[in-house]
């Protein structure tokens, strides 16, 4: 087992070692722009590094445009640590879930016709990731940018099923523009429901300090209300002591006067 494993370290650093990071934005640059002549050229098999290396390159970049919208959305402070956080984690979550990705796809594919290998949808599924950092820009769009992504992704879906995995287009389109269609209700869905939530917040907190100040202005009231009735009490002790004092002048006079008759 430990032979097998250290043949495979061995194999993946050979891997690594032939790739060249230069070519990377070629590679970006002729998967977006011709699609269908690189799936039609691209490689079945190779190894799993070179994709694996492209798809979080992908994501590195992912991840810096990810940074720079939250430092733009949010305070420097909390957007530059939002910022740190995407271009660590967004890379390693792409790296990681590309493996799950490409499994649902392989599957998929496979119950289409296919005869390729899970190698195969893998590498296919890392290079569709080109779209990765056009999906985080494309959310800034309101409600259209989701489904735009979804739709993107849909189409280089279908052009490697064709391409690559010689399933008819008609079927093709009709498989991931099912599941297009549901990705698209489901993105627009939620993007109602997070800004009828955004607005419920805003009216929330709107709400809370319309009461905030209400109950300051009523403690004010209050601690107006306790000092007019201390003066008021104040006042009447300061009558009631003269008042005594009156009584007992009136009094010792009486005194005086009854003393003086006898």
């Amino acid at each position: 087992m430990s032979s097998k494993k250290s043949d495979f370290q061995k194999e993946a650093a050979m891997e690594a070692g032939k790739i060249d990071f230069a070519k990377i934005p070629q590679t970006a640059i002729k998967v977006l722009t011709s699609p269908a002549e690189f799936f039609r050229e691209m490689p079945k098999t190779g190894g799993f590094v070179e994709p694996l290396v492209f798809m979080v390159a992908m994501g590195v970049v992912a991840g810096l445009l990810q940074s720079i919208l939250s430092i733009l959305r949010f305070q420097a402070g909390a957007g530059m640590a939002m910022g740190l956080a995407s271009v660590i984690i967004l890379p390693i979550m792409v790296g990681i879930f590309g493996f799950v990705g490409a499994a649902i796809l392989f599957f998929i594919w496979r119950v289409t016709g296919s005869q390729e290998s899970y190698e195969t949808a893998y590498r296919c599924g890392a290079y569709i990731g080109v779209l990765t950092p056009i999906s985080v820009l494309l959310p800034i769009i309101p409600f259209v940018g989701g489904a735009v992504s979804v739709l993107l992704m849909t189409f280089f879906l279908v052009t490697a099923s064709v391409a690559v995995h010689n399933i008819p287009s008609r079927k093709a389109w009709l498989v991931f523009g099912i599941v297009g269609g549901v990705l698209v209700f489901f993105s627009v869905s939620a993007e109602f429901a997070t800004r009828r939530m955004a607005r419920q917040a805003a009216e929330y907190q709107k709400q809370a300090e319309q009461f905030q100040k209400q109950a300051e202005e009523a403690s004010k009231a209050m601690v107006k209300q306790s000092e007019e009735a201390a003066r008021q009490m104040q006042q009447q002790i300061e009558a009631q002591k003269a008042l005594e004092q009156m009584q007992q002048k009136a009094l010792e006079q009486m005194q005086k006067g009854a003393t003086k008759g006898r």
